[in-house]
């Protein structure tokens, strides 16, 4: 089978560099197209000279349709209404769309869910290896442990970070939900201010820091009478995502259309 030919949306961006170096050292895959905000002064770069490796002869563009075109699959770690346009053109081009975008709200979802009618989408608020195995065992915790654990979620995150809870910290809530047979939305405490009174039992609690240059930072917390156990997981290097979204990507190929997550890409069931 010939090297799987991917697109790299919002590649002059700090991910979309990460994912253009991982495409590159890669086995069994190739940069075919580069894509850019139209007006973006990287139009017309080399999109492997900008990323720091060799030049690899893919010019970054603003036409979506085209690269897609010529592609097997779309790396998107964009914004939200980017990410839900992608997936209109993925369904249309009949292609994997793996999106790590965060930020995404309920409607954009089911937009995204419509379009994998008709594209292979693995989308996850995470794409590491890691954080999924993480996220598995913080299911298995809240389903073990009585509802006396509280349950509290600490994210940090670089300064330039636009959108809290972090996709991962909510990656984590879900999970921890799900294992707590519950819906996150309406069990859940984003902030606290104030006189808040006592803390509701069986709420999933979450706390945001953001500062520096972390790449992201993530606890979940435990707390039980005389007791408290906490799962974390550090990410040092953007690579992390990038190499998960790669892995997903080549998972992806030749997978009947139907949205996926990164759970079903490494294996580790619903």
């Amino acid at each position: 089978m010939s090297d799987m030919a991917l697109v790299v949306v919002g590649a002059a961006g700090r991910m979309g560099q990460a994912l253009i170096r991982v495409v590159q050292e890669t086995e069994g895959v190739r940069l075919s197209g580069a894509v850019e905000r139209e007006g973006s002064p990287m139009l017309g770069r080399d999109a492997g000279e900008l990323a720091g490796v060799s030049p690899l002869g893919v010019a970054i563009s603003d036409d979506p349709l085209q690269a897609f075109a010529k592609a097997d699959g779309v790396l998107d770690f964009s914004a939200p209404a980017a990410s839900v346009a992608y997936s209109g053109y993925a369904a249309q081009a009949r292609i994997a769309h793996v999106i790590g975008t965060t930020g995404i709200g309920p409607e954009d979802e089911q937009k995204i869910a419509a379009a994998a009618r008709h594209a292979t989408i693995v989308k996850s608020g995470n794409m590491s290896l890691g954080v999924n195995l993480l996220a598995a065992l913080v299911e298995q915790a809240a389903r073990a442990l009585p509802v006396e654990f509280d349950i509290e979620i600490l994210e940090m995150h670089h300064r330039h970070k636009v959108d809290a809870p972090s996709g991962t910290a909510l990656l984590f809530g879900k999970a921890a939900a799900e294992g707590r047979g519950i819906g996150l939305e309406n069990n859940s405490v984003r902030v606290r201010d104030g006189h808040t009174g006592p803390r509701p039992e069986g709420a999933i609690g979450f706390a945001t820091l953001r500062g520096g240059s972390v790449v992201g930072d993530h606890s979940v917390f435990f707390a039980g009478p005389g007791e408290r156990i906490v799962l974390t997981h550090n990410a040092e290097d953007r690579g992390i995502f990038a190499r998960g979204a790669v892995r997903a990507a080549l998972w992806a190929r030749g997978k009947k259309p139907g949205l996926y997550s990164m759970r079903d890409v490494l294996g580790l069931g619903a």
